[in-house]
């Protein structure tokens, strides 16, 4: 087992990663930017290394001095977290060349699976479903709309190399694709320096369901159970639950090996996560494939009982997963609100600035995922998520009034945030009665 862990990143996921080293006995090393120089997950680990200005290409993004201090800090290993490096198949690559283990999939995986025109050929390969749709990129507003009109319209114009809705348009003609295709493929080369597309036919009105897989170096895949994520603002997830309730019992064993040849297909290592469109006649698709823990891993961990970072270091130090397929079953049901610094008034505009008073609720099945405190600064640099608070309880009912109240106890006071936002989710009736696409946020509020 690893004796010293460098993570790569910031926030609550660096927050969350510390403390499951701690537990197991691992030593930390964080990372920080200047702007991030009180926060949380630098003052939490054993030993802390400034890497630049607040600007994340000159830090959380800069591959050379990410590995100077995990060198410098003889740190065996690095925990990217999400976003940032963590998809990154060239900082994988210096990693093996630093003799770093990287605590994800390999650079070959990532290539496959990030780049997402080259997944969707090798899902079709292995017999997934995927909506139809190119089947090589395109980089041209020209052979872009030859395509489009082959396919027909409406149709998802997507980034290859996309992620958190960026790069992504509908075209619901002929008229506006040029638009569209220009917009999204400006949107990828400013975001991932890519200006591959590939283009979907649009499933009008789906869910997205996504199903959480890790894999060891054995060989072993499992499947822990899907997330439903269909409540999203412009791509964005805003609330997450496990199971769904769209899901049917024939449906979820179905789901879920399909994930798990899909992963296999690969040679999957590590957590990841197979993304789904649902539509209304009970049809999924393949859409993604996440080559990292996302975001809303805790609600899996809920109902599963599994430590998903615990496993994925489990993992990269060469240990088989500790969970089996059939000692797997679900438990109960969990929702995660994401909460963050922003004014849903404003078209949600970013509200950073000082925390002048947090109070955060507790309690059996409540768990808050967070990095901010009394008194904290909260920078305009990066993402405006400053918690998650994620419930558990024995079904959804449960779940949404436990959520509720919880939501009710949260107090935020110096900053802007969604929580009025989550609350009045939480209170329409076609939420509570299941009945969500992911159209929801526009067809209610926008």
């Amino acid at each position: 087992m690893f004796q010293k862990i460098l993570i790569a990143n910031r926030g609550e996921i660096a927050v969350r990663i510390i403390r499951a080293c701690r537990e197991m006995g691992i030593k930390t090393v964080a990372v920080y930017s200047e702007a991030d120089r009180d926060a949380l997950h630098a003052q939490l680990a054993d030993e802390a290394v400034c890497i630049g200005p607040a600007a994340a290409s000159e830090s959380y993004l800069n591959m050379e001095r990410i590995l100077s201090a995990t060198i410098a800090t003889k740190a065996e290993a690095i925990h990217p977290g999400f976003g940032f490096l963590s998809e990154n198949s060239k900082f994988v690559e210096m990693c093996e060349k630093c003799n770093v283990t990287f605590i994800g999939p390999s650079a070959a995986v990532i290539n496959k699976m990030g780049n997402k025109s080259e997944a969707r050929r090798t899902m079709m390969e292995a017999g997934v479903p995927v909506v139809p749709g190119t089947k090589e990129p395109v980089y041209t507003v020209e052979e872009a709309l030859q395509e489009a009109e082959k396919i027909g319209f409406p149709i998802m114009i997507k980034a290859s190399s996309g992620g958190g809705g960026k790069g992504m348009r509908i075209a619901e003609s002929r008229e506006d694709f040029r638009e569209n295709f220009s917009t999204a493929q400006r949107e990828s080369v400013n975001a991932f320096a890519d200006n591959t597309m590939y283009l979907e036919r649009y499933v009008g009105r789906p869910r997205h369901i996504e199903v959480q897989i890790i894999g060891d170096r054995l060989g072993n895949v499992v499947q822990l159970g899907e997330r439903d994520c269909s409540i999203q603002r412009r791509h964005q997830k805003m609330i997450e639950e496990s199971p769904s309730c769209a899901i049917t019992k024939e449906l979820r064993r179905i789901m879920g090996e399909t994930a798990v040849r899909a992963a296999k297909a690969v040679g999957y290592e590590s957590a990841g996560t197979i993304e789904f469109l649902l539509d209304g006649n009970g049809e999924f698709f393949f859409m993604e494939m996440n080559t990292r823990i996302q975001v809303e891993h805790p609600v899996t961990e809920f109902v599963s009982g599994v430590d998903l970072v615990k496993e994925q270091i489990r993992v990269a130090a060469g240990l088989p997963l500790s969970v089996k397929q059939e000692d797997f079953c679900m438990r109960g049901h969990a929702i995660e609100c994401r909460i963050n610094a922003e004014n849903p008034a404003k078209n949600f505009m970013p509200c950073p600035g000082v925390i002048e008073y947090l109070h955060v609720p507790g309690g059996n099945g409540v768990r808050i995922d967070t990095a901010v405190y009394n008194g904290y600064q909260i920078p305009p640099n990066y993402d405006s998520m400053i918690m998650k608070v994620i419930v558990h309880d024995k079904d959804r009912a449960g779940a949404i009034a436990k959520m509720r109240s919880t939501l009710g106890e949260v107090i935020i006071e110096g900053v802007q945030t969604n929580l009025d936002f989550q609350y009045d989710i939480l209170n329409q009736k076609d939420f509570l009665d299941g009945n969500v696409t992911t159209h929801f946020i526009e067809e209610h509020y926008e």
